[in-house]
């Protein structure tokens, strides 16, 4: 049964708290255009207050939410339970990514995880917090974060991270720049 609440409750932040993974859901305003569902790791999410989160982003192959963000600002971040008991809970907000030249990169920075190869803080202030049952949702065992991504990028200095970023993270599979084009 689906509950919508007024804020980010201490309740709904230890879930959130519990939780390795989350998903982040955007889309642009064109109908062709792609709607983008990320999934997310390595703890990397934190609740800045009962209306307010950010998540550290690393570099990858695409850079969709940030083109989406820039674009209109819609985003969702969605957890579920994948032990008992079942529960679903979305964030639905508008968001911006925050870069490091930014002048709020430091301060946002320092309540997030430094792993190699961040690229971005997405921040979003939350409009509906809303929990669904989440009994359709499989359980299962939590085994430990994947360390591939953090391991590529320890692999490469700050030149080839922003030169892979130059290359696969300034525009969107949609032709939508991101924020990283103007850099």
């Amino acid at each position: 049964m689906a509950k919508v609440f007024d804020c980010i409750t201490e309740e709904l932040q230890d879930f959130i708290a519990s939780q390795h993974i989350f998903f982040v859901g955007s889309a642009p305003l064109s109908a062709t255009g792609h709607v983008n569902l990320s999934p997310k790791g390595l703890e990397c999410f934190r609740i800045l207050s009962p209306h307010q989160v950010a998540y550290l982003d690393l570099t990858g192959s695409g850079n969709e939410t940030s083109a989406h963000l820039q674009e209109n600002g819609r985003i969702t971040f969605m957890f579920c339970a994948f032990e008992e008991p079942p529960r679903i809970l979305r964030l639905y907000g508008q968001g911006y990514t925050v870069l490091p030249d930014s002048p709020n990169w430091k301060a946002l920075s320092a309540l997030l995880p430094q792993i190699p190869g961040t690229r971005q803080i997405i921040v979003a202030d939350i409009e509906r917090v809303q929990t669904s049952c989440g009994m359709g949702v499989p359980l299962y065992e939590y085994q430990g974060q994947r360390q591939s991504l953090v391991n590529w990028a320890s692999k490469k200095d700050e030149q080839g991270i922003q030169e892979y970023q130059q290359q696969k993270n300034i525009i969107s599979i949609d032709g939508l720049p991101t924020p990283l084009h103007k850099t």
